[in-house]
């Protein structure tokens, strides 16, 4: 059978898993995978590695014990699934996470129910990234249907707590050697990028609380202690007068989208200080005294062309320069997080496969892309060193994390027609 009569076979085979395909993401968003605080992640785990163990492929289920978050209450399980071609030749590995961010308001639909309408499943998760798992799966199942005696190895992962940084999930099993160069060679991450873009990687991150000091007084008597928030509050003044401007200046050549995320940026996260707030329905006023402590979480965003030191720098200048100028001014700062930024390279075997891919099912150029916020392929990248890794998947990133999030089943379809005759390339027959 030759190379046009497969790829006919193929993509044949994934229109007729159509209603699989649905399916399959419906049970998957009808488990409510909700981080924080972790719920259900054995259950669809098991869900998971029932299926894939009736298609042939070995499972190993890993709790990622003793990570940020991982309980008896709420561990931290992830799947690891592979299927051995009847031949040597190298792995491509499918990673999707399996959590889900919190509902909110706003619904129209049943966020868990799993709803088809329109040619769209609707749920918590359908985008982001339920609705690629799945199509990952489809895709394998129909290649595997159509070409058995493939080279190398195919593997499908559902890991845990990408929304809240991935560290029971792909960086635990990066640090086992799952993602080590040795055994997996190319990585595909379904996420919601628009199924015509190839997402290359992601900005940097730096995550840091500011705390500064005070002295507690009677609040009728300020004078006699010295407010941590007011000190704060200069802080915040000297960030908008010259960091937010000096940050605003700095572009980037890496392809972010959207256009705001070329520059560097910054959120304040969070700002508490002072005594915690009344949670109702208590009625009582809080005391009157003067706050000795405010701390502030902040998100700093950064290019690939900056340094992880000058980023730092930046903030710890501020809090220097105020401690020289404004009497009693105080801190300390404190690391909570830092990724640096990746990109792989458009010449990367899995980039170009899956260029080609693109445009044979869609008729048209992909366009490539870098994402604004980090996912896991900072882990891939930084624990497993391994570079040829990209984010490709169905959905409207736009859609993440929204009321009345969904998936298109087209786009399902033919992003898992695009894996499929990815994984024609990598582990078909040789020409």
């Amino acid at each position: 059978m030759d190379a046009l009569t497969l790829t006919d076979r193929l993509t044949a085979t994934i229109d007729d898993k159509r209603d699989d395909l649905i399916a399959l993401t419906q049970d998957l968003i009808r488990i409510p995978t909700l981080n924080p605080p972790g719920e259900n992640y054995r259950e669809i785990c098991d869900y998971l590695a029932n299926r894939l163990s009736g298609k042939g492929f070995q499972i190993e289920l890993v709790r990622a014990e003793g990570s940020p978050g991982d309980s008896d209450r709420y561990p931290r399980w992830n799947v690891v699934a592979r299927r051995e071609g009847a031949e040597p030749g190298e792995c491509v590995h499918f990673n999707s996470h399996i959590d889900v961010v919190d509902v909110g308001r706003g619904w129209t639909k049943d966020p868990f129910g799993g709803e088809l309408e329109d040619g769209k499943v609707y749920g918590r998760g359908a985008c982001d990234m339920k609705g690629g798992l799945a199509a990952s799966i489809i895709a394998a199942e129909a290649f595997i249907e159509c070409c058995p005696d493939f080279r190398g190895a195919i593997e499908i992962s559902g890991t845990a707590d990408e929304e809240s940084g991935g560290f029971g999930g792909v960086a635990y099993l990066a640090q086992k050697g799952f993602f080590a160069p040795e055994r997996v060679q190319h990585v595909i991450i379904p996420e919601p990028l628009n199924k015509d873009r190839i997402c290359l990687g992601h900005r940097g991150v730096w995550w840091a609380e500011i705390e500064t000091y005070g002295e507690i007084a009677h609040g009728s008597m300020p004078f006699l202690g010295d407010c941590a928030v007011r000190h704060m509050g200069a802080v915040l003044d000297e960030m908008e007068s010259s960091l937010f401007p000096a940050l605003a200046a700095k572009r980037t050549d890496m392809p972010v989208v959207p256009e705001g995320a070329k520059q560097s940026t910054l959120n304040i996260n969070s700002i508490h200080g002072g005594q915690s707030e009344i949670v109702r329905p208590e009625t009582g006023l809080p005391s009157p005294v003067v706050p000795d402590s405010c701390r502030m979480v902040i998100d700093r965003r950064f290019l690939i062309e900056e340094n992880i030191d000058e980023v730092q720098h930046e903030i710890t200048s501020i809090l220097d320069g105020l401690k020289q100028t404004r009497e009693r001014f105080d801190y300390g700062i404190r690391e909570m997080h830092r990724v640096l930024p990746t990109m792989t390279e458009k010449d990367a075997p899995v980039v170009t496969t899956v260029t080609e891919a693109i445009r044979a099912t869609l008729g048209t150029e992909p366009s490539y892309v870098v994402s604004p916020g980090t996912y896991d392929q900072k882990h891939i990248d930084r624990i497993g060193k391994l570079k040829n890794c990209i984010a490709y998947g169905p959905g409207i990133l736009d859609l993440a994390h929204k009321p009345d999030e969904y998936v298109g089943v087209d786009d399902m379809v033919d992003s898992a027609k695009v894996m499929g005759l990815s994984l024609l390339t990598l582990l078909g027959p040789r020409d």
